[in-house]
């Protein structure tokens, strides 16, 4: 095989190399118009088909258990059963529950916060542009949490406080309070890796222990209850 040969071979090669399958997406909203009108947006978007809708909770579960989407894009306030009942029963399911993003019009919605201590992955405003919505569920989807600091920074800033008792500081290391803090700034365990100067596996380490501590259900609820424990104030950014 002659130097053509191989980099024709190789060439075709890549070319026909399978695509990676698209995110499948169920979209939650009692709203008609802004569901069909997300369901037609984000159907446009590279990587994503929407594969159902569902009204309320109650059919948001029936319908995650019959099409097994990856994630379900979720409004929090919805009749019969609301997103956080829903999300909760969703990710109690034992064969493989869907990554939930919760859906909101205001950010400062006290539904929001209950969503992410279900165990929501995050949460993405409906005014965003469509490609961040999309970007959002592609990246929940790969196993990450989404974490806006600005966004959730203002959204417990606008509660009250709780106790500090809702952080169990004296359970977390000094370096697992330094990592948390970070979480907060909406860093990447890469970028923490680099901030502390430790290797990407310990990182995962600290935030797994932060994590079972904290009994937070992923990165973007344990920052919350930071936030409202008092171990990181709103202004903070690092």
């Amino acid at each position: 095989m002659t130097a053509s040969d191989a980099s024709s071979a190789a060439t075709t090669g890549a070319a026909t190399s399978p695509a990676p399958p698209p995110v499948t997406l169920l979209i939650a909203d009692d709203d008609e118009v802004t569901r069909s009108g997300l369901r037609t947006l984000l159907a446009a978007q590279p990587g994503i088909s929407v594969v159902g809708e569902a009204a309320d909770g109650v059919e948001a579960v029936e319908q995650v258990r019959r099409l097994r989407p990856d994630v379900v894009l979720m409004d929090v306030r919805m009749p019969r059963c609301n997103g956080i009942e829903a999300t909760r029963r969703l990710l109690a399911e034992p064969a493989a529950p869907p990554k939930v993003v919760v859906i909101t019009t205001f950010e400062n919605d006290g539904h929001v916060t209950a969503a992410l201590g279900a165990g929501a992955s995050g949460f993405v405003l409906k005014r965003l542009p469509v490609r961040q919505i999309a970007e959002a569920v592609r990246v929940v989807a790969a196993g990450e949490a989404i974490l806006f600091p600005a966004a959730l920074r203002r959204m417990v800033a606008a509660r009250p406080l709780g106790s500090a008792e809702a952080l169990p500081r004296a359970a977390l290391t000094g370096r697992e309070e330094e990592v948390l803090r970070l979480m907060a700034t909406g860093l990447s365990n890469p970028e923490m890796a680099a901030s502390l100067t430790v290797s990407l596996e310990t990182v995962k380490t600290h935030v797994g222990n932060v994590l079972i501590k904290l009994g937070a259900q992923n990165r973007t609820h344990a920052v919350v209850i930071a936030y409202e424990s008092g171990l990181v104030v709103p202004g903070f950014t690092g």
